[in-house]
Order: structure tokens, then sequence, then C-alpha cells
């Protein structure tokens, strides 16, 4: 149903039971799934992508080209999985060369004035609460769950399931199952509690806290540590997937908890 004071350009391809509230514009070369409900007030620029059943409120733009001097008009996209909400005032720019497009998974909450820079991409049932900040190129996994006000330097990945304390400035990459918290950025321990959340055991989770407690409190550099958790840790899917996480970090993983 569009509103008749919302403009939808004529190339558009929107699908059945879209909602367009009022004084909303839609650009040519964008795809609408169905269900989805576009608030008033909302932007959606070519390029964007926006999936089946996602609400999009008042304020947010959708596929603005990339806040990047390098950008020269390249043809790129910005993607939005099933089912995800975003909230006001939320800006999602499209990609560059770089990888093509920025991608924000299924199932996630992006909520109120957070900012998603070009060629990120975001993986299913994330959590970015108000003022969460991305730079360019970030690769962020399934259920991380950002607190409010996070910051994060570009190129940085988050593994799967970690959490970001509010506040936070991350400037190295964040394993996979993790708290992340204090000044500097520092593990605060196994995300217990998500993890509990999504079904993990308490074996399992014993499994990944021997894991770091290998990593971060045993004075070893990140290769000494990979090693003794290869050897003496039973395989499992999350000790591998920690273990290429960790060596194939680009910008080196954040530190363990220091001492003032």
């Amino acid at each position: 149903m569009n509103q008749p004071l919302a403009y939808v350009h004529s190339d558009a391809k929107i699908a059945k039971n879209v909602v367009i509230e009022p004084f909303t514009t839609i650009d040519k070369n964008v795809v609408i799934g169905e269900g989805t409900w576009i608030g008033p007030n909302v932007t959606i620029m070519e390029g964007a992508r926006i999936g089946k059943n996602c609400s999009i409120f008042p304020g947010a733009v959708i596929g603005a080209v990339p806040q990047d001097l390098k950008f020269n008009g390249e043809k790129t996209t910005a993607e939005i999985g099933d089912n995800t909400t975003i909230r006001e005032c939320v800006t999602i720019n499209r990609g560059t060369t770089s990888r093509a497009k920025t991608k924000i998974g299924k199932n996630c909450l992006i909520m109120a004035y957070s900012h998603i820079a070009h060629d990120c991409v975001v993986g299913d049932y994330c959590i970015f609460s108000n003022n969460s900040t991305l730079a360019g190129h970030i690769s962020v996994g399934n259920h991380v769950i950002l607190a409010g006000m996070t910051a994060v330097h570009q190129f940085c990945s988050i593994g799967d399931h970690a959490f970001v304390a509010g506040g936070s400035l991350v400037r190295k990459d964040i394993p996979p199952y993790v708290k992340a918290a204090r000044e500097p950025l520092s593990y605060a321990g196994v995300n217990s509690v998500g993890l509990r959340r999504r079904g993990f055991d308490s074996d399992k989770i014993r499994e990944i806290q021997s894991i770091y407690r290998i990593l971060y409190q045993k004075n070893l550099n990140n290769t000494q540590a990979t090693q003794i958790i290869e050897a003496e840790m039973e395989a499992s899917t999350e000790r591998d997937e920690i273990l290429q996480f960790i060596r194939q970090s680009q910008r080196g993983i954040m530190k363990g908890y220091i001492k003032n």
C-alpha cells in the first residue's frame, strides 16, 4: 500500500503487501520484499535491497553513497536481510569496489542513530544498540550484541556471539564467544549468559572458557597460545572457529585485562 504523499520511482521493484508511509522517498534500482513496512520520512536510495518482513522507522537513510573519497559512482548495493528492524535515523551506506556491497543479515535489530558504513558485512541475529557506529570494511559475525555508543574502527572483525559493552572503542578484532569491556577494550570473560540463551550447555561453555584461559591468562603470546590450544584441547567446532579467527586476524585481537 503506497501513500499518495510518498515518492516511489517507477523502476523500483516493490513486492506485494509492502506498506510505504507518507513523505518517504524510494529511488530507482531498489528492491523491497513482501510484508515490509517503510515508515514515514524514510529515504531509500539507489542500490538498496531490502528483504521480507522488515521494518524501517522514520528518518532512516538506506543506500546512500559511501562517505569515502575514493568512491567514484560505481554500481554497488546496500542489502538488508529478512525480518530485520531498522530504527529511527539509522544510516546504512552502500558498498564500494572493495566488496561491492554493504550487507546486514536476517533477524537483526539496528537501534536508533546507528551508522553502518560502506563495505560492512553483518551476520544474522545481531543487535546494535543506540548510536553504535561501524566504520568501513568491518566484519561482524552472527548473534553479536553491541551495547550503546560502541564505535568500531575500520577493517576490524567481531566474532560470533560476542558482546561489546556500551561506550566501547573497538580498535582490535574481538574473538568469538567473549565479552569485551573496559578501557582500553579488553577481554572480560566468556559471554556465558548469551550462550546459555542460545542453547549452549554448561560443558560447552566450560570448554570455551578453558580455551580463553589459555589465550588470555597464561602470559603467552598468540602463537604460543594457539599451539597449546590445538595440542591440548579436543577438536570441536568452537575450538576450531576460535583458532581460525585468531590466525586470520588482520588487526590483531584485543588484549587480556590490563590492571592499572
